[in-house]
């Protein structure tokens, strides 16, 4: 059975072949086990946080020449003794070295072990611990600094002074229950009020918080939705540069929501191609076009996608007055500009569209703009995430 007191290792960088690999050992003998391996100084009576060059091997055999750097309880990652071997990243190196380490006691570690134990010897609490996580995968600027925050105790501060104002509000619920028949008052009746709008508040904010650092962190979900055949699947496939989505000149060829992610200007953005919005009596399809409405009511944006190649300014407003009603943040998309009459043109220039055309990628670099002006203009609505 394992337990805390086992010293654990494993490889910390990705595997593979590369110029460098890095191996953790944790645990009360980590220091004491990797002397027995190591030709060089002695470990054990260097001070924490040092690096010390030398071999790793046995008295017959040399694996490899290392940089071995000695982290003392209680100031490391796990608040355990600690060793991190940086060696070449040979994977026969690696195996090897493990390999020895594992002969002398040492077991591997089990899938995220050593945060675990950071976690249960109090380097950090949970939140923390799933912002580890939350860094190590981070693919924008904003997620890794959204993860960084949490990592460092910023949303814990949040939680420990919600606690704070709850006990309060708690003992002071408790006093005038056990004194009520009493002639003392221990708080007005508009203090607890007004004490519990705070708290109202403040849940309401790390509420936001939180969905806003979910978007962060899985990409902004943008809705690419339209009539049948408005190039919904061109316009994604644009925008992936690559062929994601099935085009077709058969309306309802799309049946279900795909897809995928793209940074833009350092934001992710998680987008969903649609089915086409239609009444229709293919069973199917009638499902396609249902998903297509609730992906748009959990939206952060909209793309709606109108084929000026074929609508008319009756259905342009029509169309638009449906996704008004959502009260989602949208941006009027007119495709197939370069086949659109020049009456329509001049009937909706002034109407805030964003004209493309998405076979031939005309513009797309001002969607692409308008995509990230609206999301920051909603962003600067929001508060920071915690």
């Amino acid at each position: 059975m394992h337990t805390l007191n086992d010293t654990i290792i494993a490889l910390t960088t990705p595997q593979g072949i590369s110029a460098l690999a890095v191996i953790r050992l944790s645990g009360v003998d980590a220091i004491k086990i990797t002397d027995k391996v190591f030709t060089g100084k002695k470990l054990a009576a260097q001070p924490s946080h040092t690096v010390h060059f030398g071999t790793i091997g046995t008295s017959t055999k040399i694996i490899d020449e290392v940089l071995v750097t000695v982290f003392k309880e209680p100031n490391s990652f796990t608040k355990e003794n600690s060793v991190e071997i940086s060696c070449h990243g040979s994977p026969v190196i690696v195996r090897e070295i493990i390999k020895l380490f594992l002969l002398h006691g040492v077991r591997l570690a089990e899938p995220g072990e050593f945060t675990r134990r950071a976690f249960l010897n109090g380097r950090f609490d949970l939140a923390q611990a799933e912002a580890v996580a939350d860094l190590i995968h981070a693919e924008t600027d904003n997620a890794r600094q959204a993860a960084l925050n949490q990592m460092r105790g910023g949303f814990s501060k949040e939680i420990k002074h919600l606690r704070e104002e709850l006990i309060h509000f708690a003992s002071l619920i408790e006093l005038e229950l056990d004194f009520g028949e009493e002639d003392v008052e221990f708080a007005q009746r508009d203090d607890l009020k007004n004490l519990v709008t705070k708290i109202q508040s403040y849940l309401t904010r790390l509420i936001s918080s939180f969905e806003q650092g979910n978007v962060i962190k899985n990409g902004i979900p943008t809705v690419i939705a339209g009539k049948p055949n408005a190039g919904k699947s061109t316009l994604l496939n644009a925008l992936l540069n690559e062929e994601k989505a099935i085009v077709s000149d058969i309306p309802g060829t799309t049946r279900d929501v795909i897809e995928d992610e793209i940074i833009l200007d350092g934001i992710a953005f998680r987008f969903m191609d649609t089915a086409g919005l239609r009444d229709t009596t293919d069973t199917i399809e009638a499902i396609g076009v249902s998903r297509t409405r609730e992906s748009m009511k959990k939206a952060a944006l909209i793309l709606y996608l109108f084929d000026l190649a074929s609508t008319t300014q009756t259905e342009i407003e029509s169309e638009e007055a449906e996704v008004i009603a959502l009260g989602i943040p949208y941006i009027k998309v007119g495709n197939k500009v370069d086949a659109a009459s020049p009456a329509l043109l001049n009937k909706i220039e002034n109407q805030n569209f964003v004209f493309i055309s998405a076979a031939s990628k005309k513009n797309l670099d001002v969607l692409k703009e308008a995509i990230i002006n609206q999301i920051k203009i909603n962003s600067g609505k929001q508060g920071d995430v915690l």
